[in-house]
């Protein structure tokens, strides 16, 4: 299964980064993404980074938090800055099947447990 690590506590406009160990669920030419949950709240796709190495990201994270993947070391990051307490939540990165980012996440995706992110103002 998937283990992140890297949650934590900080102040806003702070940053952190989350890790992924994907292995041996990474797939280096398929979807692989992060998401999050708050208490009370749906999960939201949080970014994503397809086969071709393509990131998106929600608009509420845009231009703060940066997807990427060490294929080296099976795992996948979200590098977190400018942080709110908004971002406050759980977050999850996932595996997919498929070398293109579906509209969501599948039956067939591997989840990590989560790692919990609390950004206090």
């Amino acid at each position: 299964h998937l283990v992140e690590s890297g949650g934590g506590s900080v102040q806003a406009g702070g940053s952190l980064r989350l890790s992924c160990a994907a292995s041996p669920y990474f797939y280096a030419r398929y979807c692989m993404g992060w998401f999050r949950q708050a208490p009370g709240k749906e999960r939201e796709g949080v970014a994503h980074i397809d086969g071709a190495n393509v990131a998106t990201y929600a608009d509420s994270v845009k231009g703060r938090f940066t997807i990427s993947k060490d294929e080296a070391k099976d795992t996948l990051y979200l590098q977190m800055n400018s942080l709110r307490p908004e971002d406050t939540a759980k977050y999850y990165c996932t595996t997919y099947r498929s070398y293109y980012c579906p509209a969501g996440p599948t039956r067939d995706n591997n989840w990590g447990q989560g790692t919990q992110v609390t950004v206090s103002s």
